[in-house]
């Protein structure tokens, strides 16, 4: 259940109650795509890092150990160690991007998989099923995301028939957590939001699936290659018909300054590979910009990655000790370097928290918007 504590503006202050636990908003959640964040970084980890959600894949989970395997070893929850609230992905987005051979029907898509090339279908109703067999606390519907552009005409047949997925979705995952071998009976589920760089389409879609009255709604199929002015119009046009009462989440985004906008237009929940990802190639975030620890400057530079940072490794290491790291190929490197990235998204997201709630916001993003996405220079 959602709850909208104030506004900003069109941003929003809210809590977000699970069966697994409280999510403050707006919260970024921490990809863990095969049930471990990349990079070295435990379930256990992530409470020192101040995250809130872990996000797994549908896709890779059910390729590879095997969704009814983890059911029967209790689910994501026991399986991972992480107590706290998990989404699932729905596995649409792996299957349209992964998938070189694919066969897209009313049923669903046929696919064959990136590990042995074995041929999988998928719909929504085994979207479903994986899923519920995973035991998240939060499941996405199955959908398809196209590549933007897109034609017009194939965008609106898309959203037509995600719409019509979004219905038996629905079905399939009321009749699963009905089941008495449930893992979590209690799994909510969120719709997704359609419709390219088209704002008709992107309204359209949006009013039709609002009607459904779904646990929370994403906004999807942005971030995929379209210039961020495009991304921030379709989100500003999207959202004023988005429930005000439910968790509004995008998809996939992104950069800290993808966030403070997105924010600023009334999203309540991220995710994105990024952090991770930048680190585990010497890219670390800090409240001064980005530094790149790949650069010779750094070789004896003894301060830590930012000294506005109490998280465990600017607490403890150096940026010359982390960079000797990098160069050295050490896997503790990936280590240090993720855990920093996460550990400033998490605390990125509080203090847009701390700022929706003084009435500060306006301030906070103008303090920021332009020196988060720069290099550090010292």
């Amino acid at each position: 259940m959602y709850e909208l504590i104030k506004k900003d503006g069109t941003a929003r202050l809210g809590k977000f109650t699970t069966v697994h636990g409280e999510v403050k908003t707006p919260g970024f959640m921490n990809v863990a795509t095969a049930a471990a964040i990349k990079g070295g970084v435990s379930a256990l980890d992530l409470k020192d890092l101040r995250c809130q959600v872990m996000l797994c894949n549908t896709y890779h989970l059910h390729v590879r150990t095997g969704d009814e395997k983890i059911k029967a070893m209790g689910g994501l929850h026991a399986f991972t160690r992480w107590d706290g609230p998990i989404l699932t992905d729905s596995g649409g987005f792996q299957v349209f991007s992964l998938a070189t051979l694919r066969n897209i029907k009313e049923e669903g898509v046929t696919f064959h998989s990136h590990i042995d090339g074995r041929k999988i279908f998928m719909g929504p109703e085994e979207s479903m099923r994986i899923q519920s067999n995973l035991g998240s606390t939060i499941a996405m519907a199955f959908d398809e995301c196209v590549e933007n552009p897109a034609e017009y005409a194939y965008a609106k047949l898309s959203c037509e028939r995600t719409t019509r997925w979004l219905y038996r979705c629905k079905e399939e995952h009321e009749r699963l957590n009905a089941l008495h071998d449930t893992v979590n009976p209690k799994q909510l589920l969120f719709g997704i939001n359609q419709g390219c760089t088209y704002d008709d389409l992107r309204i359209k879609h949006m009013r039709e699936i609002a009607s459904l009255d779904l646990d929370g709604y994403a906004i999807g199929g942005l971030a995929v290659g379209e210039p961020a002015e495009e991304m921030y119009r379709v989100i500003t046009a999207v959202e004023p018909y988005m429930p005000e009462n439910k968790i509004r989440y995008l998809m996939g985004v992104g950069t800290p300054g993808n966030i403070l906008e997105a924010v600023k237009r009334g999203v309540d929940l991220f995710d994105c590979v990024m952090p991770s990802r930048n680190a585990r190639h010497g890219h670390l975030f800090t409240s001064k910009g980005i530094i790149n620890l790949n650069n010779a400057k750094y070789e004896t530079d003894l301060r830590p990655l930012d000294e506005n940072c109490d998280c465990p490794v600017c607490k403890s290491f150096s940026r010359a000790y982390l960079r000797h790291l990098v160069k050295a190929k050490e896997v503790l490197a990936l280590r240090l370097c993720v855990m920093h990235n996460l550990y400033f998204y998490n605390r990125l997201m509080e203090q847009i928290r701390e700022a929706l709630a003084s009435d500060t916001y306006d301030r906070f993003y103008a303090d920021r918007i332009n020196v988060l996405g720069k290099r550090v220079v010292d």
